[in-house]
């Protein structure tokens, strides 16, 4: 009995750790060029989503788009790995497309804070 109990410990912890890695990893994965979301004031009226209300932990690269003009860069990682298991401002353009359809054109997203509409759009740079 001794001898299952620890094989059964030592698969636990090998499963736990193994889990740990796979949420860690991805933040570390960095290949070819950055994405950044960025934001500009637009000049023609549009319909907008409204983000003054945005948290900043579930929206950090619209957040921080519409503060500094540009986003914390993103990188792809390699296979698609780093997409499966993390937060990217794909996630965050398709979020704000779902809340207001009539605020997308083409590519960009059109949103509102505290009365100034800017138009979000994902650029690569490289």
């Amino acid at each position: 009995m001794r001898r299952v109990t620890r094989n059964v410990i030592l698969a636990l912890l090998l499963v736990v750790a193994g889990l740990l890695a796979l949420g860690a990893l991805p933040s570390t994965l960095q290949s070819g060029d950055p994405y950044y979301l960025t934001a500009e004031e637009a000049t023609e009226s549009h319909a907008a989503v409204n983000v003054s209300n945005l948290s900043e932990q579930r929206f950090p690269y619209t957040t921080s788009a519409v503060r500094d003009g540009r986003s914390e860069p993103y990188y792809e990682g390699p296979f698609g790995l780093k997409e499966a298991f993390s937060h990217s401002p794909f996630d965050e353009l398709a979020a704000l497309r779902d809340r207001n359809p009539d605020a997308v054109d083409g590519e960009a997203v059109y949103v509102r804070d505290e009365g100034t509409v800017y138009r979000l759009t994902l650029t690569r740079t490289g």
